[in-house]
């Protein structure tokens, strides 16, 4: 069985002909068991949460998106969102350079935020980097992340950076990405990487891996994302997922029970 790490349940584009319910049963048709909703922003935060109650294999996490610096928000208010049972990560949170460079300082302030109330609440990092390398793992180190642990997710960069959170004790987790013409870097940095460290995920509705390319992502397309890592590590879909998704819930131990 697979689970879907990273997915945006509530931002899928749904068809008149189809709604959530169908697409989360495609998921579950193809043999996935668990789906985690990541929040970006505190004000959608509660929608995202009525959007999925009715489906108890979806988790959720609470935070804000670094690409979200519109977004202005309390501490305070991220520390009483993210206490709700039903989250088991703080975030999706961290730097992205790539698209926002003008806005570091409120990004570093932000994750450091995060950092915070994940150690006070006792609940892993959901990590967004792009381009950021050594600012994102400078600051989870003086965070001490290693204690809530998290996930480096819909990983594009290098294996050094890789190594570096590894040696945090967090996961790694891949998308539809792995599966690009252009992604020969990252396909040599998922074969150097123990599957005891990766996580997969569909970042749906965003990137659907090949053959789905040019359409909206879904979670039920994880499954080619995990055929295409596990060919890549030369190991059967069956072992992947079986790995993939003890590491998951080792990571984000209030999954099974939210």
């Amino acid at each position: 069985m697979l689970v879907d790490s990273h997915c945006h349940l509530d931002r899928l584009k749904l068809e008149d002909s189809q709604n959530l319910a169908q697409i989360i049963d495609q998921a579950r048709a193809r043999g996935v068991e668990r789906f985690l909703c990541v929040s970006v922003t505190l004000d959608d935060f509660p929608n995202m949460l009525q959007t999925v109650e009715p489906y108890s294999d979806v988790a959720v996490s609470c935070g804000v998106h670094p690409l979200h610096n519109e977004c202005q928000y309390q501490i305070d208010d991220l520390r009483k969102l993210a206490a709700d049972k039903r989250v088991v990560a703080v975030g999706e949170t961290g730097l992205d350079y790539y698209y926002s460079n003008e806005t570091k300082a409120w990004q570093q302030a932000s994750f450091a935020n995060h950092c915070q109330i994940a150690h006070e609440l006792d609940k892993p990092l959901i990590i967004h980097t792009r381009d950021a390398r050594e600012d994102t793992i400078a600051i989870l180190r003086e965070h001490n992340a290693e204690k809530p642990r998290g996930v480096l997710h819909c990983f594009t960069e290098s294996l050094e950076m890789a190594k570096a959170a590894i040696d945090m004790n967090f996961m790694i987790s891949i998308s539809g990405i792995v599966t690009f013409g252009n992604a020969s870097e990252l396909r040599d940095v998922v074969r150097a990487l123990p599957i005891e460290n990766l996580l997969v995920e569909t970042d749906s509705p965003w990137l659907a891996p090949k053959p789905y390319r040019g359409k909206q992502n879904q979670p039920a397309y994880v499954r080619e994302v995990a055929q295409f890592v596990a060919d890549l590590k030369g190991v059967s879909l069956e072992e992947l997922a079986r790995t993939t998704t003890a590491n998951f819930y080792d990571l984000f131990k209030g999954a099974a029970h939210a």
